[in-house]
């Protein structure tokens, strides 16, 4: 498997060592100019290979990115464990930041465009390097731009879904003397791009499976283009932007129209990535995180294997395997999760039973959280209060009862922690079945085809055929369907920086972030134990401003012709 990260370090330095003046250097520094990268004589492209993978460092790896916790943590599935209330994430869940100060590592207004800059030289200089290594006939340089294209294309995403409608560059790379206060574009005009962009590049990637996957596991195929488009469709085509716009009669927020439209396209989508046939749900859903090469990973940022997931996340308590326990799930999280039936929680019919309140539970519920009596390191948790792993005191510990299981390795029945695959999921399969679902319930009611979709998510996750569907009522309605489908993406995408966007995006973080995020308080006496639903992090949410983030105060100050959202 090729050392994806190595690769990028030695991307970030190629300049730097192109440019080091020693004795012994074939240029000096003053005449290293882009014409070296770019170089009409290197037929390897081996420089311009090695600038493509300074793009690819702009990909974000969401594991802990948000000062060292997930960005879920400032959704309702989670909170930080953290002491305090000045961590990152804790900031953006308690409505404690304003233009000035948006975390750092959720700030990437100035990140994602210098990606996009790096992208743009990219794509106009390539086309003079000779590269001899083909693929299907054609130099390897035309893939290479498609590459940077794609990833020129995801980082626009990542913009827009968090501020809205901003400006697009085309391929123009900005000089010192260059005018750059340009105004925003609008949010319909940076969707086109985006989804045109994707529809002009997929057929110049590689394509699934790859004929050699250890050498170019990392790299965006046409799956992942035409997934990348799904996506970028189904946000639009989402509350938030299309019928309920913050600001109903402003471009930049998003559509000041309603268009049903724009769920049939979104549905088009997701169905053309499932039609290649090349993707497919594997049997485990435990197994996603912990295989490279899979059916299931559409694209990823490729790290080095490591057990940081477990030192940074898993329970503490533990002699020789280290824990501090980061990521405290929610009450909210693990009651969202139904019985191994199908059934929610609060069915009569489903069998819960409040003291014994973990068994017979959806299977994904004991992949994703670690919860009282749950096997780890050959013992079984103590997370009642005093407990092994919950002793309370001064020490970092879960703050809720619970502490996440989700990318962990097989560590139930070992006695400490070992390096195992940790690759950032950024488009999976399972994220577009999921958006089929939906975008065909809005677009056609509950279907069969949109209770096959959701069914093949619950018949992986383990649930049971049962004497209905696995668990679904038959007969639902559009608004029952919607229900259950967006469930469906809380329980399986948790984690997965999916949720915090999921939220705003069907304009529900009003009502699900206004509210205190509950954990468990078990209390243990003699061998019986009593289960409390504690409050355990008060969190805000300012509506309708925070649907988007602020433009960076600094943005606004220095370029009169960029509007900021509103009630920033």
């Amino acid at each position: 498997m090729k050392n994806f990260n190595k690769i990028i370090l030695a991307a970030a330095g190629i300049i730097t060592v192109m440019a080091g003046c020693k004795k012994y250097e074939q240029f000096p520094v003053d005449k290293v100019t882009i014409n070296y990268v770019f170089d009409k004589k290197d037929s390897l492209g081996t420089n311009a290979q090695m600038f493509l993978y300074g793009i690819y460092a702009s990909l974000q790896n969401g594991h802990s990115r948000i000062g060292g916790d997930y960005l879920d943590a400032a959704s309702d599935d989670a909170i930080s464990s953290a002491a305090g209330a000045s961590n990152e994430v804790t900031v953006l869940s308690t409505a404690a930041y304003n233009s000035y100060t948006v975390p750092t590592d959720e700030n990437l207004w100035a990140y994602y465009y210098a990606g996009i800059r790096k992208a743009n030289e990219f794509v106009n200089n390539i086309d003079v390097v000779p590269v001899m290594a083909q693929y299907n006939g054609y130099s390897m340089k035309y893939v290479w731009k498609g590459e940077a294209r794609f990833l020129r294309a995801l980082y626009y995403f990542e913009l827009v879904k968090r501020y809205g409608g901003v400006p697009l560059l085309g391929n123009k790379v900005f000089t010192i003397t260059d005018d750059v206060s340009l105004p925003r574009n609008s949010f319909a005009d940076c969707i086109k791009y985006i989804v045109s962009e994707c529809d002009a590049i997929k057929d110049t990637l590689m394509t699934a499976p790859l004929s050699n996957p250890n050498a170019d596991y990392h790299r965006p195929t046409k799956g992942a283009a035409m997934a990348l488009k799904a996506k970028v469709l189904l946000y639009a085509a989402s509350p938030l932007f299309n019928g309920q716009n913050i600001d109903a009669s402003n471009p930049v927020t998003g559509y000041t129209d309603f268009s049903a439209d724009r769920w049939v396209q979104a549905a088009a989508a997701e169905k053309a990535v499932m039609d290649l046939n090349v993707y497919s749900l594997l049997p485990s859903f435990k197994d996603v995180f912990l295989t490279q090469n899979s059916s299931e990973n559409i694209f990823i940022r490729q790290t080095d294997n490591s057990s940081s997931i477990e030192t940074t996340n898993g329970p503490i308590g533990f002699t020789g395997a280290v824990g501090k326990g980061q990521t405290s799930p929610t009450q909210q999280l693990v009651d969202a999760f139904p019985m191994k039936n199908g059934l929610p929680i609060t069915d009569p019919a489903s069998g819960y039973n409040p003291d014994n309140p973990y068994a017979s539970r959806d299977p994904r519920l004991t992949y994703t959280v670690l919860y009282n009596g749950t096997r780890w390191l050959n013992s079984d948790l103590q997370l009642f209060e005093g407990g092994i792993s919950k002793p309370n005191g001064s020490l970092q510990q879960t703050k809720t009862g619970y502490y996440m299981r989700k990318f962990m390795g097989n560590f139930e029945n070992t006695n400490a922690y070992a390096a195992h695959v940790i690759d950032w999921q950024i488009l999976r399969y399972a994220d577009v079945v999921l958006g089929y679902a939906e975008a065909l319930n809005e677009s056609a009611g509950a279907t069969t085809d949109v209770y096959n979709a959701v069914i093949s998510i619950r018949k992986r996750a383990g649930i049971d055929v049962g004497t209905v569907n696995y668990g679904l009522k038959p007969g639902m309605t559009k608004d029952e369907m919607r229900a259950i489908i967006q469930n469906e993406r809380r329980l399986e995408m948790a984690f997965e920086e999916n949720r915090y966007f999921d939220i705003r995006r069907w304009k529900i973080a009003g009502t699900v972030m206004n509210q205190p995020q509950k954990g468990m308080s078990i209390v243990k006496i003699g061998s019986s134990l009593t289960y409390n639903v504690v409050n355990a992090l008060t969190t805000k949410f300012e509506s309708p401003k925070m649907y988007l983030y602020p433009i960076p105060y600094d943005e606004v100050l220095k370029n009169p012709n960029m509007k900021q959202n509103p009630g920033w």
